[in-house]
């Protein structure tokens, strides 16, 4: 479905001065535009022959419009949000295909263009809030991952409340997706570990939750239920806690997922206890980390297709959350503003996971190596630029190698 005329009357519509009108659902109305251009690399250095593709390689251009009412004067208030999305290819081959950011046509061909615009009603009541449309929601049994050109999103009604003091509640049922490179609606599939389950789909997934800070906000305690209708469902529990300590400030993550089939169970039984942790010492612009992930059961990690995973030890190219993994993370960021520099910022990483069961007669091991550059432009005409920079490099013995380049430059325009 084409959505390009849709997109140019919102813009249109946008660029007139809402906010002239009386009453807070105007005063209150925010607008942004962002310009997003994504190239992305992906080389499978391990896959050669003619047949295999080898290589994932586009560039593209994307624009992604964001308006946000206030709401209506009253007891109750009601507002209106809407999504406009627009992605145009500037790059590709069918023998390049599949990145992620582009929507690929039948005969192998990435789409030139595709859209959408889709709106959000909303209505408030003192501290809670019901939303119905095109929701993004954010949750650990339901991470939103904005990792390509254009964000995904989903169908649905979802509620959250925050009326007692540190407790945040949210519940909600999403009926359908917008996948990351479609314009479209579709159900909804999972992913065990690094496999898509296209086989299986499901008309719902259903979620509940809360967490609740304390210790004058310094810990974090959560709880989280999700059900991906006849799939799956899983359980949370994580909890964070941050301490200063002299000129260095501690910090302390911990998470544990149980999953189990639901239903119909369409993708068979599934057993999955999954434990995450992440350790952090800042100190200045210094960031030193160490992780520990942990997978048992019987199979590996559910998530909602094509959504990343909240687990200590997603990356940009592997989640070590296959069937028994181990795995155990070292990190080290630096923000360049201690030396006078703000806006630029720096990540390495490096992952190692074994005990892997492939169900292939052997022990699964892999490793991968990320390093991020990141400079956001302070001030001056380009302000609200941002360049990052990344490289990936991944090696298994039971999936792809994978070597990865990412550079993607973002400018926002606040419209109002």
């Amino acid at each position: 479905m084409n959505h390009t005329p849709c997109v140019a009357i919102g813009l249109s519509l946008l660029s007139q001065p809402l906010w002239a009108a009386d009453g807070g659902f105007f005063e209150d109305a925010k607008a942004s535009l962002s310009a997003r251009n994504y190239y992305f690399s992906r080389d499978y250095s391990d896959i050669v022959g003619a047949n295999p593709q080898s290589r994932a390689e586009e560039w593209a251009q994307g624009f992604i419009l964001d308006f946000k009412s206030g709401y209506t004067p009253g007891p109750v208030g009601f507002g209106v949000d809407a999504l406009g999305l627009l992605g145009i290819r500037l790059d590709s081959s069918p023998d390049r295909v599949n990145t992620g950011l582009l929507p690929v046509h039948g005969d192998g061909r990435a789409a030139s263009e595709y859209s959408r615009i889709a709106p959000t009603f909303k209505a408030r009541l003192s501290k809670t809030e019901l939303r119905a449309g095109e929701l993004q929601p954010n949750l650990p049994v339901l991470t939103f991952s904005d990792i390509r050109l254009l964000p995904p999103t989903y169908q649905g009604v979802s509620l959250s409340s925050s009326e007692i003091d540190g407790l945040t509640v949210q519940a909600g049922h999403l009926s359908s997706t917008h996948l990351r490179n479609e314009a479209g609606d579709g159900k909804l599939n999972a992913m065990l570990g690094h496999v898509p389950m296209r086989q299986a789909e499901s008309d719902a997934f259903n979620y509940v939750g809360g967490d609740y800070a304390f210790n004058a906000n310094l810990s974090s305690l959560s709880l989280w239920h999700g059900q991906l209708e006849d799939i799956y469902q899983q359980s949370f529990v994580g909890f964070k806690h941050s301490k200063p300590v002299g000129d260095w400030v501690l910090s302390a993550n911990l998470g544990y997922f149980t999953a189990r089939e639901d239903g119909d169970a369409l993708l068979g039984d599934i057993d999955n206890q999954a434990f995450f942790s992440m350790f952090t010492a800042k100190r200045g612009g210094h960031s030193f980390g160490a992780g520990y992930q942990a997978m048992y059961g019987d199979s590996p990690f559910p998530r909602v297709f094509a959504n990343i995973s909240p687990l200590g030890n997603e990356v940009p190219t592997y989640e070590f959350a296959y069937t028994d993994e181990r795995s155990y993370q070292l990190r080290y960021d630096y923000n360049f503003a201690a030396m006078g520099i703000p806006g630029l910022t720096a990540t390495v990483r490096y992952i190692t996971g074994d005990n892997v069961d492939t169900g292939k007669g052997f022990e699964g091991r892999d490793r991968e190596r990320d390093i991020d550059l990141g400079y956001a432009v302070q001030s001056g005409v380009l302000k609200g630029l941002g360049i990052r920079v990344r490289n990936a490099m991944a090696r298994s013995n039971y999936r792809s190698d994978i070597d990865e380049n990412r550079l993607i430059l973002v400018y926002t325009w606040q419209l109002f």
